[in-house]
């Protein structure tokens, strides 16, 4: 019996350590679809949910490009992002970067700036160059 209530015990903790607290991110078609058409689909977790309203209310100024969406698609999109976006301070940016949040900098503090500049790489927005599609939840 002690064995058991153990057992219970640690498998209780890895699961409650192994998420935060949010059910798992549904791979929304839309989402995918459309902001996957110019570059990866960066997972919704990685942006504060006001960083994400105000990405989506400047899409006609979207990193130097016009990526405005029809009003429905927007909403939709936006309402999946704000359902699963990160929480905290660590994952909000003052410019919208998902390179430039605390969580990314901590993350990614031994890569240094010559790696950055490898050609296969050549960008801290170019997740998949190091950890592939599985990391970004495709």
């Amino acid at each position: 019996m002690k064995r058991l209530a153990v057992l219970l015990l640690v498998l209780g903790m890895s699961q409650a350590y192994a998420g935060n607290g949010k059910p798992p991110v549904s791979n929304t078609a839309k989402w995918k679809d459309e902001c996957g058409s110019c570059h990866i689909a960066y997972p919704p977790k990685f942006l504060s949910e006001d960083n994400w309203k105000r990405l989506m209310g400047s899409l006609d100024r979207h990193f130097g490009a016009n990526a405005v969406l029809d009003a429905r698609e927007n909403k939709q999109i936006l309402g999946f992002l704000e359902r699963n976006a990160g929480s905290g301070d660590l994952y909000s940016s003052a410019s919208m970067r998902i390179s430039e949040t605390p969580w990314f900098t901590r993350e990614h503090r031994v890569i240094s700036p010559k790696e950055w500049a490898q050609p296969d790489v050549n960008s801290p927005s170019n997740c998949s160059a190091c950890h592939g599609k599985t990391v970004l939840g495709d």
